[in-house]
């Protein structure tokens, strides 16, 4: 069984960075892809940025610029540096991996708030 445990979560002020850490199980190289989503209260959960095996990215328009995932194959993690935040971005972040099944986290919560 794959275990994703995120990290870094908290609170902030608009401006300010936080950084998530997603350690896994097994190794991240493992995986074909690997993300963060995030889910806001009364909304649906969305991709917030991904990675793939081959270290290709991909952010939802609303976060380019200001978060930046990587990988990093000796630690077995996934981080998403989260710079510039607003009060939008507050949400519970979920880490995701996509390998033989899908595999999800439990959340870390971000608040983003004056």
């Amino acid at each position: 069984q794959v275990q994703l445990v995120e990290s870094g979560g908290g609170s902030v002020q608009p401006g300010g960075s936080l950084r998530l850490s997603c350690k896994a199980s097994r190794s991240v190289s493992s995986f074909y892809a690997m993300g963060w989503y995030r889910q806001a209260p009364g909304k649906q959960r969305e991709l917030v940025a991904d990675i793939t095996r081959v270290r290709m990215t991909n952010y939802v328009d609303s976060v380019k610029g200001r978060f930046t995932i990587s990988r990093d194959n000796a630690k077995n993690t996934v981080d998403l540096q989260m710079n510039s935040l607003k009060p939008e971005d507050t949400a519970v972040y979920y880490c995701n991996a996509i390998g033989e099944a899908q595999y999800w986290g439990q959340g870390t919560q971000v608040t983003v708030s004056a």
